[in-house]
């Protein structure tokens, strides 16, 4: 899924910088052009912290190599997801590699098409996909997910709710909780990029649905900007246990998993018979040395309960059908979104960090560059 850094050059014009990292590009005589990175700069134990990444520049030439087939990328907006925490250690047993130290992090974002070597995409075409924390990229095309035909709708949703996360909220929600009119939901981690969603999803196909967050300010925006009918702080609650049966005395139908730990433990002696948990993400045990264990999985026996694991990547081929469906909401503001974006790439680090302490408030975005 993640490519390895390729070092290359590029030449182009004179250059104009505007705050923030932004770089604005003439088209007169090709010259060299800084291209600012975000790197490794140690593998990460624990918690990450800015000084595991560093920021620093070389040159490009905004010309591919002859006969490439490569796609060259402006990169506009960077995605910080927290599945990229497990690609910052040694530790290969994850399943999805590592990144490599002094090489620039990769993963999701919205990039325009400079120059491209494969038939399918063509200069000028907005894209976005696997590309790298760089203000520009080279790419092999398997990386980019799909062309972005719909502008009517800000860009960096396609780092979201027109995204990886939106794909995500959709497939989990739909493709393996299979939700019922009238059934009971829990979110974890629900003010995030794919729970906030999840818990739209839910509203609209006519559930109870309850989300957990980190923050008065998040559970605020829960109840009242993105429709739950409740939700709570678990940092207030010494006991989830009693907090889960206080918000669902009949039990819970789907728990969309995305933080693990002791919230799955709670969960576990709240669900119902033959209740279903999509497990989307972990967070609370990324940046643990000692995981916490979990001690109420005999319930997924006596309770018949269909917990299933899943990657977006498995559900790419229902996007076209995803964007038919949200669309239309998304443009009539019956699912609505939450970002949090920063400005400039040197600021992507404390952003990337600061998703792991709960410092972002809905989807955090690094804005890179204007068209």
């Amino acid at each position: 899924m993640f490519c390895h850094f390729l070092s290359f050059q590029f030449q182009f014009s004179a250059i104009h910088t505007q705050g923030s990292g932004h770089t604005q590009l003439s088209t007169q005589s090709m010259a060299q052009v800084r291209n600012q990175q975000v790197v490794l700069n140690n593998y990460v134990t624990g918690f990450p912290k800015q000084s595991d990444m560093k920021i620093v520049e070389s040159t490009v030439t905004l010309k591919l190599p002859a006969g490439s087939t490569e796609v060259l990328l402006k990169n506009l907006y960077l995605s910080c997801d927290p599945y990229m925490r497990l690609l910052m250690t040694k530790d290969r047993t994850v399943g999805t590699g590592t990144y490599t130290l002094a090489s620039p992090l990769s993963g999701y974002g919205v990039s325009k098409v400079l120059e491209s070597g494969h038939p399918d995409y063509k200069k000028g075409d907005l894209v976005w996909g696997i590309t790298k924390w760089e203000e520009y990229s080279l790419v092999h095309s398997s990386q980019i997910r799909f062309k972005i035909e719909h502008t009517d709708v800000p860009l960096s949703y396609y780092t979201g709710i027109l995204g990886m996360p939106g794909m995500t909220a959709y497939a989990g929600f739909f493709e393996v909780g299979y939700p019922k009119k009238g059934e009971n939901v829990f979110v974890s981690a629900a003010s995030g990029a794919i729970g906030q969603l999840v818990g739209q999803f839910a509203k609209m196909t006519g559930c109870y649905v309850v989300g957990s967050a980190g923050s008065k300010e998040k559970v605020d925006l829960l109840k009242n900007k993105l429709g739950f009918d409740e939700a709570f702080n678990y940092k207030d609650e010494p006991d989830l246990n009693d907090a889960l049966k206080r918000y669902f005395p009949e039990g819970i139908d789907i728990y969309f998993e995305n933080v693990g730990g002791r919230t799955l433990d709670a969960v576990l002696l709240n669900m119902k018979i033959h209740g279903r948990i999509p497990v989307c993400g972990m967070i609370s045990q990324y940046n643990l040395t000692q995981l916490d264990g979990v001690t109420n999985l005999a319930n997924i026996i006596f309770k018949r309960i269909k917990m299933e694991g899943f990657i977006v990547n498995d559900f790419y081929h229902l996007y076209p059908k995803f964007l038919e469906f949200l669309l239309t909401h998304v443009r009539e503001g019956k699912v609505v979104y939450a970002e949090d974006i920063v400005e400039g790439l040197e600021n992507g680090p404390a952003a990337l960090v600061g998703i792991y302490t709960g410092q972002n408030v809905g989807k955090q975005v690094v804005h890179v560059a204007l068209e």
